[in-house]
């Protein structure tokens, strides 16, 4: 986002009408600029930056703003509404806890919440026996650190020892930032841990499938030259399951080199799932594109379908390793969190979701191609799995390859189209799990439309 203004001026762009768009006004829709004027009195400008339209509703695959223009949603509010916008199912459960009424209840116990709980469980298959539930993403990230860390002490580790990746992201909490390497985002902290280590990332344009083994071998001679005991002095690692920002995922052989160390070492593995978890992937949980099984992992985002809700899921024993209220929450599974997220595990299921989403990404991977194809000098490449991927762009011509994919954004936008804008030279494409295949279909006419345009100009 940084970088990149889009204006607030309304701007006269082709009006739009077909089954999934509307466009009938200037954009943005005159009345915006003044909301956000209200927004930026009020508010930190760190919540500013984002696409100048007001929400109103939004409604499965749907957004619309204030004067009844409709977009296509291939944000899902960056990978929430996994089940869809004001998914009916949750919009009941909620009001059912709203109606009792029984809204908050600390670590308090209620039924539903044992209900989730079982479910939730039930979902994560073996090894899985516990969950912690959380209300934020860093939240969940920040109790994986410390389970880490308390079986390393359990266990005898000489040093805490976490082991991450360069340019992963777990969140914006301290301990979260510190897991994540962007430098100048985590300055404010004023000193680096000197147990958290970084390793670099296997790129697919620089390892292939067959070279992560060895890739992996030579980060851990990596840490070796830094002083590291490796028996010792490493705890955990901490992956992202894909990195961010281009929807990049690890070489298997690398996944699979990492686990078999850590069994080695009683060393922990463990995912940071909040993008690639609830069937974003086309599978359950992302980690098992690598046919591994972690010890533990975090999540959170499509989770709630909505509603604030993350979690811890680990295998029993290390889930309590904390003693009695050594690690909770004051929101914490409460019912209104606990009925929410147990009407998403029924969506998933009811709509047969990870099936379908696997089949919808294979729709969404060959319409990338095709632009890969049709525009060999301006997309670098795409990645994904599911319903989840992005596309990279090269530099064209004059323009940086970061401010075309800005400038493609906006386009997609004036058209009725909402994608993910990194700021960076990529755009991330995540639709609700529910929409339909036509609807993806006509989305990538959008995109193709506006990078047309956009080299035209």
């Amino acid at each position: 986002m940084a970088g990149y203004m889009f204006s607030r001026e309304p701007k006269t762009v082709a009006l739009v009408e077909t089954k999934y768009r509307k466009i009938a006004t200037q954009i943005p829709t005159p009345g915006t600029k003044e909301i956000i004027a209200r927004l930026e009195k009020t508010e930190s400008r760190s919540m500013q930056g984002q696409f100048p339209i007001i929400w109103d509703k939004a409604e499965d695959f749907s957004v619309y703003d204030i004067a009844g223009n409709k977009w296509i949603d291939f944000t899902s509010t960056i990978f929430v509404a996994n089940i869809g916008h004001g998914n009916k199912r949750v919009s009941a459960a909620i009001k059912e806890v709203l109606d009792k009424p029984l809204v908050s209840t600390y670590a308090y116990m209620s039924e539903v919440r044992a209900k989730y709980l079982e479910k939730l469980i039930d979902f994560a298959g073996p090894p899985f026996g516990k969950a912690f539930l959380l209300s934020a993403g860093t939240e969940a990230t920040e109790a994986t650190l410390k389970l880490i860390r308390m079986h390393g002490q359990k266990i005898g580790k000489k040093r805490p020892g976490i082991v991450t990746l360069n340019g992963n992201w777990h969140g914006r909490t301290m301990g979260a930032q510190m897991m994540s390497s962007n430098a100048e985002q985590k300055a404010w902290i004023g000193y680096e841990d000197p147990n958290i280590h970084h390793i670099d990332f296997p790129y697919p344009w620089l390892v292939s499938e067959e070279q992560g083994e060895e890739f992996f071998n030579k980060q851990l001679e990596s840490l070796k030259q830094r002083g590291l005991n490796l028996e010792t002095d490493i705890a955990g690692f901490m992956l992202e399951t894909f990195q961010g920002w281009g929807a990049l995922f690890y070489p298997k052989s690398f996944v699979k080199a990492i686990r078999k160390f850590t069994e080695e070492n009683s060393i922990l593995l463990a995912f940071d799932e909040m993008q690639a978890g609830f069937a974003r992937t086309g599978k359950k949980f992302g980690f098992e594109h690598y046919d591994v099984s972690p010890d533990l992992f975090a999540c959170g985002k499509g989770m709630g379908g909505g509603v604030s809700l993350s979690g811890v899921i680990g295998r029993s024993e290390i889930m309590d390793l904390p003693e009695v209220g050594n690690m909770s929450s004051t929101h914490s599974a409460n019912p209104l969190v606990c009925a929410a997220g147990l009407a998403v595990l029924e969506e998933i299921e009811s709509k047969n979701l990870v099936e379908e989403t696997a089949r919808k990404g294979e729709i969404l991977k060959g319409l990338l191609n095709d632009l890969k194809s049709n525009y060999p000098n301006v997309i670098n490449n795409f990645y994904g799995e599911g319903l989840i991927s992005s596309l990279i762009f090269s530099d064209y011509e004059n323009q940086s390859k970061s401010l075309l994919a800005s400038k493609v954004s906006q386009k997609c936008m004036e058209k009725g189209l909402l994608v993910v804008h990194t700021g960076r030279e990529s755009i991330k494409l995540g639709p609700p799990l529910v929409i339909t295949d036509e609807a993806i279909i006509e989305a990538f006419e959008v995109i193709k439309e506006s990078i047309d345009e956009v080299l035209q100009n």
